[in-house]
């Protein structure tokens, strides 16, 4: 058995893996990743790169069919070949040898195979030729595993084989007839982006809306925008059996009220679960399956002597890329730090060595006709923490930037303004082209900015950025 010893081990190649070993790499310290898939992960290949260049095509036809002039030159619907073709480049065809090119030109070593602890600092890596391959790390090994897919445990479910969202991400065919079993992020996107290739689309929906973790107002408008489109959506139903008669038939969702639903596919966006179940976690003495709980340096709280890190999904902090990023960024600090013998780290709110933003100024866009853009807390969260708020709304069809935007804009925007402090604690906004608001919006989240000096940041007309503009003078008045 070939064993190795490196100042870090990373556990897992993904977006969030490649970043953390990256500032450790870059800080001098000998860093090797673990990988049994793609180098690039789920966001790469079958996550956000994917389902948003599924969904561009779609908003670039919808908006110019927003606008006089444009609309009459629009001939048709969708090539959903040429959609798919466009998803593949994205992907690089599902082939990652552009990314190890990057983990060479960094000086990371990478080991593919399917890691495990097999002790504490210690990682056995089963590999491609059979051979087995310990590594021993002298300061931390980070475990950047992600999440997967979770499909609930129905009658039928297996042997239907229903779709999770690396197939609809990766499929190559436009079922005609579509179910989707959740009315999340996932489920809104995959929903949005099927109907406008074609498919008749079907959403079956637990809860009480669209986007439940949302401003209620969001779910409203993407699901009004849905219907419009064609989409059926059934609010306050769950699936209670799957049948599939024959491989490659039709697939039958029975439903709790009495109902079913027949489809071609149907995809189950129902939730995550952490990828740390076949990780060897018996053996330093934690829940195998379990998310890993981190304190805001993102070092694992349950092991004592402060060796192991959980960064992105695995701690379910925030299960998203760009926040699974940001941990990353901050913990290849830390451990740098440690590393070098630094006593003293910058733990204080907002601090160079903890990542302060999971909690205050997490930032996420649903790519959905209209796209949802949000960051900080929602209304209701605000209220729950007992923070003493005003809620100011606006409406975007309002202000001139968006009527130049699509003809009938429609929209909303929402800020949060926390009246002890005098800063914006959240922020939402619905409608299209939105998510290019966010950046502002997560700047004043994060920096804390005093509405009094937001008033002096002047928006450009006739742009969407007035939305600042009339927010403010209507929190004024």
């Amino acid at each position: 058995m070939q064993e190795d010893a490196y100042d870090v081990i990373v556990l897992g190649a993904g977006p969030v893996g490649e970043v953390l070993a990256g500032r450790t790499a870059e800080a001098g310290l000998r860093t090797v990743i673990v990988e049994s898939e793609l180098i690039g992960g789920e966001c790469s290949y079958w996550a956000c790169m994917p389902s948003k260049a599924l969904l561009r095509p779609a908003a670039a036809l919808v908006e110019a069919r927003a606008v006089a002039g444009a609309r009459q030159a629009v001939d048709g619907g969708l090539d959903a070949s040429a959609v798919f073709a466009r998803r593949d480049g994205f992907t690089h065809h599902w082939k990652d040898d552009s990314q190890v090119d990057w983990l060479d030109s960094a000086g990371i070593d990478l080991v593919r195979g399917r890691g495990r602890f097999t002790g504490p600092r210690q990682v056995t890596v089963d590999t491609a030729d059979g051979s087995p391959r310990t590594l021993t790390a002298r300061h931390a090994v980070a475990v950047c595993t992600g999440s997967r897919a979770v499909v609930p445990n129905l009658p039928g479910v297996a042997e239907a084989e229903p779709w999770i969202s690396r197939d609809a991400t990766s499929a190559h065919e436009v079922p005609r007839r579509l179910a989707v079993v959740g009315g999340g992020v996932v489920g809104v996107e995959m929903a949005t982006a099927y109907q406008a290739l074609g498919s008749q689309v079907t959403m079956l929906v637990r809860g009480e809306g669209l986007l439940p973790r949302m401003e209620p107002f969001a779910g409203e408008f993407v699901a009004e925008a849905l219907r419009e489109a064609g989409t059926d959506i059934r609010i306050g139903v769950s699936a209670t059996a799957v049948q599939r008669e024959a491989p490659g038939g039709p697939v039958t969702v029975s439903l709790d009220d009495g109902g079913e639903v027949v489809a071609d596919e149907v995809l189950f966006a129902t939730g995550r679960a952490p990828r740390t179940g076949d990780i060897g976690l018996e053996t330093i003495g934690l829940e195998p399956g379990a998310w890993l709980e981190v304190d805001d340096t993102c070092r694992v709280t349950a092991m004592d002597d402060g060796w192991l890190y959980a960064v992105g999904d695995a701690n379910h902090r925030a299960l998203l890329t760009h926040q699974g990023k940001y941990q990353a960024r901050i913990t290849g600090g830390v451990i740098t730090a440690r590393a070098q013998g630094k006593e003293e780290l910058d733990t204080r709110p907002w601090g160079a060595h903890v990542a302060t933003a999971d909690a205050a100024a997490v930032p996420q866009v649903v790519f959905s006709l209209p796209e949802v853009a949000a960051v900080g807390l929602t209304a209701a969260e605000a209220e729950h923490q007992g923070r003493r708020t005003k809620v100011v709304d606006y409406d975007l069809g309002q202000v001139a930037g968006a009527s130049l935007f699509a003809d009938g804009y429609r929209g909303r925007a929402r800020m949060i303004v926390d009246l002890d402090r005098g800063h914006l604690i959240g922020a939402t906004f619905v409608g299209h082209g939105v998510a290019e608001l966010l950046q502002s919006a997560t700047v004043a989240v994060a920096g804390e900015v005093p509405v009094e000096r937001l008033l002096h940041a002047v928006p450009a007309y006739p742009t969407v950025s007035e939305i600042w503009l009339w927010l403010l003078e209507t929190y004024r008045s």
